[in-house]
């Protein structure tokens, strides 16, 4: 599974300086069309710099995310989203090979394939301002994508004024809505969200309180210790147990380690992963053999690649063996770890940068892009000619990511 494989150009080539002047006239008039008081014309100005890519766009755009037309909120919004991803995310999906489904939501799907999936330039407060003000719209179908898709493109930390607004919406009476904001929230790492998802946690529908959850561990916040305790043991297995450990093993506390050794070998393969990543984090190496059996013979690849990144958090070495499963379907949990792992790892990562397996190659690059330093470039250069076009792009993107970051 790669992160990232495609993105159309963002600048439209003209041949001659003339050329260029015109056509820069010719975006001139289709921003301006953005102000246009005809809702068809609004309409296909945003539809023309979506396909056009126009970067620029950007901006003009955020003020159309709260348009009073739903169908020019979402194509803003769906424009807006474009902008900020390396591969756009198809409205339907196949499955078995020949069945289409549409998915529940193109911000949802793109939410989903991580922080490695956008590219690394800031979303306008504007923007930003505008997509909150959209997760109270009206219209269900623009509350979704309004606030996946601030999941997606904005960056920690918000404006005290837009962390208000995104808590407000634990509160919201759409409970797909209370779901989606304590995601958010545990993306964006909301710190002072710490209150309000406590009291989600008895939420009356079970996303909200599993989403909750989740998140209090992504914050960080101890004083959830108790209750995130007493939901795992009350529950004992299923989504619930598993939120509730997730964020347990996310705070790492050692209280909670004799938790994290009793489900360290539990029937459900989720409540197994969540363990072995809690002992990793609370540093406790008590349970070595059973994890290097784990990592090489336990039925699930996701707990697997727990397992072996647990133990190279205990200081073992499980680079490699975690860079085996870039090539699979738990490559984007693979690449949370190695965000999490940092720049410490980074030397040893790049060494697989000439690996047989295109998908290997490509997401190696991807998260080099993110953990690695101005010496990773060097590194990266030889693959932006990779005979493969994925791992050329990803190669260039990463680097792009790496001078961004400098």
């Amino acid at each position: 599974m790669r992160f990232q494989i495609v993105i159309s150009s963002l600048a439209i080539a003209v041949s001659a300086a003339s050329a260029a002047a015109q056509q820069q006239q010719r975006f001139d008039d289709v921003i301006r069309n953005l102000r246009n008081p005809d809702a068809k014309v609004r309409l296909a100005a945003v539809q023309l710099l979506r396909e056009s890519r126009y970067p620029e766009a950007i901006g003009p755009i955020a003020a159309l995310v709260t348009d009073p037309v739903d169908q020019i909120q979402l194509e803003a919004i769906a424009a807006e989203l474009s902008f900020f991803l390396f591969e756009d995310v198809p409205t339907r999906k196949r499955v078995a090979g020949f069945v289409e489904v549409r998915n529940p939501g193109r911000a949802a799907a793109a939410f989903d394939q991580g922080p490695l999936a956008v590219a690394p330039h800031a979303a306008p407060p504007e923007l930003v301002d505008g997509l909150l003000r959209a997760t109270d719209d009206e219209n269900a179908k623009v509350r979704r994508e309004a606030i996946y898709t601030l999941g997606t493109i904005a960056r920690g930390p918000l404006s005290a004024a837009q962390s208000a607004q995104l808590i407000k919406a634990l509160d919201h009476y759409d409970p797909a809505i209370r779901a989606a904001a304590a995601r958010v929230i545990g993306r964006l790492k909301v710190a002072t969200a710490g209150d309000a998802l406590m009291k989600a946690v008895s939420d009356s529908q079970p996303p909200v309180r599993y989403a909750s959850m989740r998140a209090l561990g992504a914050i960080r916040d101890r004083r959830a210790l108790p209750a995130l305790t007493e939901q795992l043991n009350f529950y004992g297995k299923g989504e619930a147990a598993w939120s509730a450990l997730d964020a347990l093993a996310h705070l790492a506390d050692p209280s909670s380690v004799p938790l994290f050794k009793a489900r360290l070998a539990d029937k459900d393969p989720f409540l197994r992963r969540a363990a072995a990543e809690g002992l990793g984090r609370a540093g406790d190496a008590s349970e070595l053999t059973a994890l290097e059996i784990g990592a090489g013979n336990d039925g699930s690849e996701m707990v697997r690649a727990a397992m072996a990144f647990t133990l190279q958090k205990l200081g073992r070495n499980y680079v490699t063996r975690l860079v085996e499963s870039l090539d699979s379907k738990a490559a984007p949990q693979v690449a949370e770890y190695f965000l999490e792992l940092g720049s410490a790892v980074a030397p040893e990562l790049a060494s697989h940068l000439q690996d047989p397996s295109v998908e290997i190659r490509a997401n190696v690059a991807t998260v080099l892009g993110a953990i690695g330093d101005t010496t990773t470039v060097d590194a990266l250069q030889p693959l932006t000619q990779d005979k493969d076009r994925g791992v050329a792009q990803a190669a260039t993107r990463a680097i792009e990511r790496l001078k961004a970051r400098q």
